[in-house]
């Protein structure tokens, strides 16, 4: 397998988590995206979305991180990152998509840019705006994990496809100097998953093109 990916990209991060779980190896390759690595061939012809991730499995390209990990979940079922039973899987995936589909489409780097390229919005208004977004998400997300039993990851004993989403947009969310306050289980979580070997070696700083 191949992963083309960046590494402060949040979905990349969370295929690299996914398949640092799942002890899967593969080849690193590096897009980009602030050079515009991604706009170019060959990539363009592989990914007609000009986004990354883009997995090259079974002579197949595949791209967008959710159904990417969805289809390791399913090739390489063990750990598995999606409960058993359909309630479990649908909390599971209600929670990955309030990060995934909520929070980081307002946030990515093509929308950021836009705001100050094309709108002409100030640095820290841009900032502003990432900081609420993000907050408002998170607090959303804690609220979801409220109505859930006690537990040390987002759901259960062992990590989700919602700790892969949330652990790269909490490492985002450092970035910009979000307020975590107030989010007792989603930090929790966050703090349970980086005990792990798996989400160390995924995070942006341990990857090949990681830059300071």
């Amino acid at each position: 397998m191949k992963l083309h990916n960046y590494f402060r990209s949040s979905a990349s991060f969370r295929v690299r988590i996914a398949l640092e779980l799942k002890g899967l190896a593969y080849d690193y390759v590096p897009v980009h995206i602030v050079r515009g690595d991604h706009k170019r061939e060959p990539f363009v012809s592989m990914a007609p979305e000009m986004l990354v991730p883009m997995l090259e499995t079974e002579g197949q390209c595949l791209s967008q991180s959710m159904a990417i990990i969805e289809y390791l979940d399913e090739t390489h079922p063990e750990p598995a990152l999606l409960p058993r039973d359909p309630l479990g899987r649908a909390r599971v995936r209600a929670l990955a998509q309030c990060v995934a589909c909520e929070i980081h489409p307002l946030n990515n780097l093509r929308v950021l840019k836009y705001l100050v390229k094309v709108l002409g919005i100030t640095e820290e208004a841009k900032n502003a705006w990432y900081r609420h977004w993000v907050r408002q998400g998170l607090e959303a997300f804690e609220r979801m994990l409220a109505q859930l039993p006690p537990s040390s990851y987002c759901h259960g004993a062992a990590p989700t496809l919602a700790d892969c989403c949330l652990v790269p947009q909490i490492f985002n969310g450092q970035r910009f100097d979000v307020d975590f306050s107030g989010l007792p289980r989603t930090m929790a979580a966050f703090d349970a998953c980086m005990k792990l070997d798996a989400f160390q070696k995924a995070q942006p700083s341990a990857c090949p093109d990681a830059v300071a």
